[in-house]
């Protein structure tokens, strides 16, 4: 059985390093790495794949740095010149990035099977590239591996699940890759000393959604919560280039400590000492419950809904009160994480075990 992997985002290197090392256990299962190069600096990418003992690609597309539409169209034709030339079984893509969406195309063009993890996730906001992309792909998917109940109930919702496509619940691979680099972080990183943070005494934020910093209004909304949250406790901000562009661009005032994009040992380091999290990212909202801190989202949807209905998380937009108001609930509240709601640690494994049934 022959895997041709197709990974190109930051959150796709933490995925894949879990889910290849599983897959190398069998002796039943070939994978081909596709890095299409959409993080291409050395502290968005080739760090990841340093620290995360990730296998060197076997191809590298280098493409970045272009339009939605142009940088699609070009992953497509590279994805599509290694499809003919390693003739895989199944092409496999996670989550919502246009290395996703280029990679399912390619393979379902070419009568490739395709295989999602992260499938059924929805933010309901059609404004969002990343939920285009990740409606399409479930939609021409052949397996689609979910990480909660919510997300089979959005695809059965969508009218996706029928007897030819196979529908798994299989856990969160970020939990995977959480729990197992917990303690080389502690080893590796010396973010906290470089910082001059203490632990439980700063807060950890990102930006870098396109809804936020395409926004004008947004964009200011948000730095000024940073700005005020920061006369009151540390706000450490790993930043986007394009959000710094951007921030520099407008000459908005910053208070908050801003740094350089770090590494994964070094964001869980941040994760696993501050006192909660504000982020407009997907997985560092489950992150930030990995490691049992609030977190409070800096937009008006979240596909991880079952984070908000149980307490641990809750949306506020970008408008500066909302943020405060959310702030002051959680900052000093007890975490208490009653319930595992991502799979404990398993999804790698039950997706090693379902494609190992299927080369039989």
């Amino acid at each position: 059985m022959k895997i041709l992997t197709i990974i190109g985002a930051r959150p796709q290197f933490v995925k894949a390093a879990v889910v290849s090392r599983e897959l190398a256990k069998s002796k039943n299962i070939q994978e081909i790495l596709v890095h299409t190069g959409q993080h291409f600096d050395k502290n968005m990418s080739d760090i990841f794949f340093e620290e995360m003992e990730i296998p060197t690609p076997h191809y590298n597309l280098n493409i970045n740095g272009l339009s939605h539409g142009a940088m699609t169209g070009q992953m497509l034709e590279g994805i599509e010149k290694v499809c003919m030339t390693e003739k895989p079984d199944y092409v496999m893509v996670y989550g919502d990035t246009n290395s996703t969406i280029a990679g399912a195309l390619a393979a379902k063009k070419m009568g490739i099977g395709v295989i999602h993890i992260e499938a059924g996730l929805r933010s309901f906001n059609m404004n969002m590239p990343e939920e285009i992309n990740r409606i399409l792909t479930d939609r021409i998917s052949d397996i689609l591996f979910c990480p909660t109940d919510t997300a089979i109930e959005n695809l059965k919702h969508d009218g996706i699940i029928d007897g030819a496509i196979r529908v798994i619940k299989n856990g969160d691979v970020m939990q995977d890759a959480a729990l197992y680099y917990a303690q080389k972080s502690s080893e590796k990183s010396t973010i906290l000393s470089q910082l001059n943070v203490k632990s439980n005494e700063f807060v950890l934020a990102t930006i870098h959604r396109q809804e936020n910093t395409d926004s004008s209004e947004r964009l200011h909304g948000i730095i000024e919560a940073l700005n005020k949250i920061s006369k009151e406790m540390s706000v450490v901000v790993p930043m986007h280039p394009r959000t710094r562009k951007i921030i520099e661009r407008d000459q908005l005032s910053v208070s908050f400590t801003m740094i350089d994009p770090i590494g994964y040992f070094d964001m869980l380091e941040l994760l696993k000492h501050c006192r909660l999290v504000l982020t407009d990212s997907g997985g560092l909202q489950k992150e930030a419950y990995f490691f049992n801190k609030y977190c409070v989202t800096l937009r008006d949807e979240t596909e991880w809904v079952e984070l908000i209905q149980n307490g641990f998380n809750q949306l506020a937009g970008a408008d500066m009160q909302s943020i405060l108001n959310a702030f002051q609930q959680y900052v000093s509240k007890p975490f208490n994480k009653h319930i595992d709601l991502y799979g404990g640690g398993k999804a790698s494994e039950n997706i090693r075990l379902t494609i190992e049934s299927l080369s039989k």
